[in-house]
């Protein structure tokens, strides 16, 4: 048997000054909240003299946010408690599990700024042990083989308002349990045709109580083992024991696994080994959002998006390849805190988060996205002058870049208008603005195409003396505008970004359909051949920018040596500040 001690970890001594073992000042510390607060007290008290968390992936999927406020939570309370956390792959169901995802996962976490360090087990590293400890159940009379079929064991579980009725093979005698037990191990019986289940109370109000499944026969390879079993532990059984084997002081999970607290202590009580505390907190639910495994999953194989990395994903590969930051995620997981209650998070929350850090870190270049070309009748044929452009107006240290400029430009098709409509400061007939970092210039005409009337350029004069964007005289101008060199630009493909579903609520559908009918058609816009000035040539993927006036880019792996294609992370429009300011209000 396995030594329950082997990876409990070395006991801290807790200050004084400093109860909760948390450096004064660190940067880490997320305030308070139920779940410090009983941990706080739990020390206190001295249940526990140190903190040991696990954060426990299924490795049958990739991560999504809602994993990273679990992840953000189990490494940020060790961190700030002085203490440890584990990561562990509960990798009990072989059919859907894959090293392919373990490896993703560990990927994931590191990329959000969290280290497991050399505590990196699997559910699996315990299955002799779970094996033995079923074994003692069993001969204690706390355990049998149960015959039934899965329907039949939902059939004899009863309801919420009915009590089940025991299974026929409740009753068999401790030999008899032991000997199918094992041959259940040794492969002999088919796939599904018998269980092991606990003996506890087929009357408990707790459904999760009347005789819950330990271990069912599934003859299929694992990951790790091979095929060394034919028998494989259910989660209810193998985690709270996996828990205890690691020495873990705090199980925090989400809230469903609240009804599953009494199995979980029901089963360490037996076993009489050493306990840990759960505590459940609300998983995150985010607006224009589904968070399900099998959802998501369904998009995938569906075609709805190109793959768990498709930035209209939430999974943290898909967020990462939309250029979301790791600083990012982890701002917005503590901004929205822990809660014993579900709630719905606004998403233009975490479009907030990464806003203001890309405001702090990304360069800023010019980009036209839809372009209009712009001919500056008066400046000098075939000349080309080097602007200075400030890379982060935000930060001075970023400095400076060079932008060339020339008589022919491109600007966006929206900064001219032929008839402006009211409160339209841009370019127009007659009208002056603002090219930025370089001239003001004045609308003379248009060129149309005489068959269509569709406008193919735009003809100004630009005046020599506003260089730089001022004017000597101190004539104002109400609009700057962004535009680059047509003979200088790089083409690039732009993929526009929408939220992936058109409601807030996608399970708010007319009778008789599903979530899928609100799946928004045009999350996706890709504009081939977008105009950007030359500083952006060879950038590498991830790369992020601030593309002027229009929102915040990340170079996507989809470029080559001869295209870069952009992801569009999130536009400059921040509704939530809005939000904010009008609660002020």
């Amino acid at each position: 048997m396995a030594d329950v001690e082997n990876k409990t970890p070395e006991k801290k001594v807790l200050s004084e000054e400093h109860p909760t073992g948390t450096t004064p000042g660190c940067d880490s510390c997320q305030g308070t909240d139920f779940i410090r607060e009983a941990i706080i007290e739990d020390l206190k008290s001295g249940r526990f003299d140190h903190v040991h968390t696990r954060f426990p992936p299924e490795p049958n999927g990739y991560l999504h946010i809602g994993h990273a406020k679990s992840i953000c939570l189990n490494f940020g309370i060790a961190q700030e408690f002085g203490g440890k956390c584990n990561l562990r792959f509960d990798d009990t169901n072989p059919t859907k599990e894959d090293t392919e995802y373990v490896e993703a996962i560990k990927e994931d976490i590191r990329w959000l700024g969290f280290d497991w360090e050399d505590r990196c087990y699997y559910a699996s590293d315990y299955f002799e042990q779970l094996y033995q400890w079923a074994e003692e159940l069993i001969k204690k009379g706390k355990a049998y083989v149960c015959d039934l079929s899965p329907d039949e064991i939902r059939e004899y579980r009863g309801t919420l308002t009915e009590p089940g009725r025991e299974s026929p093979y409740r009753n068999r005698s401790v030999e008899e349990n032991l000997d199918l037990f094992r041959r259940m191990r040794a492969g002999e019986f088919p796939e599904g045709s018998r269980t092991l289940r606990a003996k506890i109370d087929m009357a408990h109000p707790n459904v999760l109580m009347r005789d819950p499944v330990m271990y069912r026969i599934i003859h299929a390879p694992h990951h790790r083992t091979g095929n060394k079993w034919c028998i494989y532990p259910t989660y209810d059984w193998a985690h709270g024991q996996s828990d205890s084997i690691e020495g873990i002081t705090h199980s925090i999970c989400t809230l469903e696994f609240e009804v599953h607290r009494p199995l979980y202590e029901w089963f360490l009580k037996e076993l009489g080994i050493y306990a840990p505390r759960q505590i459940e907190f609300a998983r995150l639910n985010l607006t224009y959002t589904v968070m399900s495994k099998r959802r998501l999953l369904q998009l995938v194989q569906e075609g709805y998006v190109r793959g768990w990395d498709d930035p209209r994903m939430p999974t943290i590969r898909g967020l990462r390849r939309r250029g979301y930051t790791p600083e990012a995620i982890r701002d917005f997981c503590q901004r929205i805190g822990v809660s014993k209650y579900d709630g719905v998070v606004d998403i233009a929350l975490l479009e907030h988060c990464i806003r203001e850090d890309l405001n702090k870190r990304a360069p800023r270049v010019m980009a036209v996205l839809r372009p209009i070309k712009l001919v500056i009748d008066n400046y000098p044929d075939g000349q080309t002058e080097i602007l200075e452009a400030v890379n982060n107006p935000e930060d001075p240290s970023m400095g400076t870049r060079q932008v060339p400029f020339s008589k022919v430009l491109y600007i966006e098709e929206d900064d001219f208008r032929e008839v402006p409509p009211p409160k339209y400061y841009r370019l127009s007939p007659g009208r002056e603005v603002r090219l930025r970092w370089g001239y003001f210039v004045k609308c003379t005409g248009v060129v149309k195409d005489p068959q269509t009337g569709r406008i193919l350029e735009v003809h100004c004069t630009y005046d020599p003396s506003t260089k730089g964007g001022n004017a000597p005289d101190g004539r104002k101008v109400k609009a700057t505008i962004h535009w680059v060199s047509a003979a200088h630009c790089i083409e690039a493909e732009v993929r526009l970004y929408d939220h992936l579903f058109t409601k807030p609520d996608p399970d708010d559908v007319p009778e008789g359909m599903d979530w899928r009918a609100n799946i928004n058609p045009n999350s996706l816009e890709v504009i081939p051949n977008a105009k950007i000035e030359p500083s952006v040539q060879g950038a590498p993927v991830g790369t992020r920018y601030q593309f002027e006036r229009l929102g915040y880019f990340c170079v996507d792996p989809d470029s080559t040596p001869e295209k870069l294609v952009f992801n569009r992370t999130v536009t400059l429009k921040d509704e939530w500040a809005k939000i904010q300011k009008k609660l002020e209000n």
